[in-house]
């Protein structure tokens, strides 16, 4: 009986360590995405990579669904057309139009052995989403080392408020901040980086927040400027004291600007969009110049213009196919007439040749009834005309209907 004991515990142990042998040579992919930054209608590829590289493998790319019944926890759903897997290793979205999230995993053989869920990446826009946006208060990219409030807004009564620092790993606000009802508000360990919101079923608009430990921060929109819109960017220093002899660059090349320590751009257009910084001194002779840290300007088309893109393509399908039926409609009417127009033809040409022939058969007809009468006026003229009487016991000759 011990003999059992101990061997049927031996079996369980190796099975145990077994299992977890397997668990932890089950491979996690790597997603990536390109761009990670993008604007409405862009397209986007996601890429998963499995190590080390081998064959065989099949992959499955799935939408990454808040669950905010934890931290920091996504469910997934499978994106359109990889029920089954795809061959290749990539996989394009097209129109994308708000921040969200991805995720990919792979797997072969029979039955199919599948590796661990990746880590989600995400795919960010500054555009704002109805259902879901954030605000950000001081309303700029740029901060001091402050407190910050982070304000959800939209479609829900339940949200969660995300960060992802430089390398990309996201955290919730209970890491660097404090949750209460739909505002984050931050404390000391709040670092530059990636900025949103997540309810069960939205992500809003992202912002990509610097925390500048320097003397001088840019002052720049938080959301993508309409364009026709103006806007002004300054230059902010610390000690609230004036900065002189301001300059300001887009994509490190000096913008002329006749006004000192603002920059104004009275209509805005997508040519505008770029990296900016400020650059300026602590005194009008100083030579010491204080930078601020880059910042993107994101340019958005108008509501109107937008909503018209976003309909453009049906408008001209439903045109075009419009036009394809209209004019399929025309050739079939004009074969129709066509076929209507032989077969009135036809039907004609076949009275015409009934009524022919009747009129010849009538002819016919009359011809012989004129014959009988010529041949009928004869006899009786012969019959009239004779001037003696018959002698008695004379018989006159009998006319028939064709002769005498």
């Amino acid at each position: 009986m011990g003999h059992t004991l101990f061997g049927a515990l031996g079996l369980f142990s190796l099975n145990i360590l077994l299992y977890c042998g397997h668990a932890q040579g089950v491979p996690r992919p790597v997603l990536t995405v390109s761009p990670s930054w993008t604007s409405p209608g862009d397209s986007v590829t996601l890429t998963c990579s499995v190590g080390p590289p081998s064959a065989g493998w099949r992959f499955f790319w799935y939408k990454a669904v808040p669950d905010l019944s934890d931290y920091y926890i996504y469910t997934h759903e499978l994106l359109a057309g990889s029920t089954t897997g795809t061959e290749q290793d990539s996989y394009i979205l097209h129109g994308q139009t708000h921040t969200a999230g991805y995720a990919c995993r792979a797997g072969r053989g029979d039955p199919v052995f599948y590796t661990k869920y990746s880590h989600e990446k995400f795919v960010w826009s500054g555009g704002v989403n109805p259902a879901a946006s954030l605000t950000v208060s001081p309303h700029r990219l740029q901060h001091f080392s402050e407190s910050l409030s982070l304000i959800c807004e939209g479609n829900s009564a339940e949200w969660r408020v995300m960060m992802a620092d430089e390398d990309g790993d996201a955290s919730p606000c209970s890491y660097w901040g404090e949750m209460t009802g739909s505002t984050c508000n931050t404390n000391t360990r709040a670092s530059s980086g990636v900025y949103w919101c997540e309810s069960v079923t939205q992500f809003s608009n992202a912002a990509n927040i610097t925390i500048h430990s320097g003397d001088v921060i840019l002052v720049s929109p938080v959301r993508p400027v309409t364009e026709g819109h103006s806007v002004t960017l300054g230059c902010k220093l610390r000690t609230e004291n004036l900065l002189y002899n301001v300059d300001f660059y887009k994509n490190d090349k000096l913008i002329p600007n006749p006004v000192r320590g603002e920059l104004l751009i009275s209509a805005v257009t997508k040519s505008d969009e770029g990296f900016y910084k400020c650059r300026g001194r602590k005194s009008p002779q100083g030579l010491e110049t204080l930078t601020s840290a880059e910042s993107w300007l994101s340019v958005k088309y108008p509501e109107e213009a937008a909503s018209s893109s976003v309909f453009l393509v049906p408008l001209v399908v439903g045109l075009v196919s419009g036009v394809l039926l209209i004019i399929l409609l025309l050739l079939f009417l004009r074969r129709y007439r066509k076929s209507e127009a032989s077969s009135l033809s036809r039907s004609q040409r076949t009275n015409q040749s009934a009524a022919t022939d009747h009129m010849i058969n009538q002819g016919e007809t009359q011809d012989g009834h004129y014959s009988s009468l010529l041949h009928g006026d004869s006899c009786l003229y012969e019959a009239i005309g004779g001037s003696e009487e018959p002698e008695h016991g004379a018989v006159n000759p009998v006319c028939s209907s064709h002769s005498c």
